[in-house]
């Protein structure tokens, strides 16, 4: 099996919690207005089908913002593995998890035998 590159998975793990600490402050941002000021832009009354597209839109934004926090955490979570030394190996069995699981998703936790289990309960 070959053998991951650490400091390539670094990498991609710092650049990638860098985008998402960007997307997840644009979303904080977006979702700073009141929503009096997001349904009533021109000054205008606002119809009422604007409030629930707003409402629906922001809705989807938390979500999106709760994703962000969950997948921060992982990424700092498989740093902390890059920088004990485990980094790589399946939390479940101990075996090396396969470096195309890892350049697919970095912060992967699991061998992909182990998350199958894990994923038919």
């Amino acid at each position: 099996m070959a053998v991951v590159d650490i400091e390539a998975a670094r990498r991609r793990l710092e650049s990638e919690r860098a985008r998402v600490v960007e997307a997840r402050q644009h979303l904080t941002d977006d979702t700073s207005r009141s929503m009096e000021d997001a349904i009533d832009e021109d000054g205008n009354d606002s119809h009422m089908a604007d409030s629930a597209s707003e409402t629906v839109d922001r809705g989807m934004e938390l979500s999106i913002g709760d994703n962000a926090e969950r997948l921060l955490e992982s990424i700092d979570a498989a740093l902390a593995r890059v920088a004990d030394g485990t980094y790589g190996k399946c939390e479940r069995c101990g075996q090396a998890i396969a470096p195309d699981r890892l350049e697919a998703l970095a912060w992967a936790t699991k061998c992909i035998e182990c998350k199958r289990l894990e994923e038919r309960g």
